[in-house]
């Protein structure tokens, strides 16, 4: 291998969109293998928690409020309704708007996979010190926000009005 080759790599391995897109994996993994035996994704346990905090809300309001785009939020509702997580019934304002809900069984699991879900986000922290896990935080959320409309899907936070 040659230095301008070597030196190529080195140059994809160090970008910033490499390795967030490696960090997003392993982030992903970890959480997978901590929730394991409740047998959620992270896509699924975030929309059980916003569900959680805000019943009835509608699908679009929903996809907004995670980044997600139409057909990925849809995909994912579809199958925790399959496992009975979650109900869709008309909305009360718009016949035409679904209203999302935890049932009973949902609730449960999201209640049941807190623990590992902290454990997970404590292990994909733990190789950084906590002034570092702090820095991490905050420089990504400084970067995604600042960076927000370049998104595909436009993240509308459900905890800020």
């Amino acid at each position: 291998m040659t230095t301008q080759n070597t030196n190529d790599l080195t140059r994809l391995y160090a970008r910033p969109g490499f390795l967030l897109r490696r960090a997003h994996q392993i982030s992903a993994s970890v959480f997978e293998s901590e929730c394991q035996g409740v047998g959620l994704t992270p896509a699924q346990f975030g929309i059980l928690t916003v569900l959680h905090v805000n019943p009835g809300m509608d699908q679009s309001s929903l996809a907004r409020a995670l980044g997600f785009d139409k057909v990925t939020v849809l995909r994912v509702l579809r199958g925790l309704e399959t496992r009975g997580l979650i109900s869709r019934a008309a909305a009360p304002a718009s016949r035409r708007s679904l209203s999302l809900r935890l049932t009973p069984e949902g609730s449960a699991l999201l209640a049941q996979a807190q623990k590992p879900a902290e454990r997970a986000f404590t292990k994909l922290l733990s190789p950084l010190n906590s002034e570092q896990q702090g820095q991490l935080l905050s420089l990504l959320e400084l970067l995604t926000c600042s960076l927000e409309e370049n998104a595909r899907a436009r993240l509308v936070r459900a905890d800020r009005p």
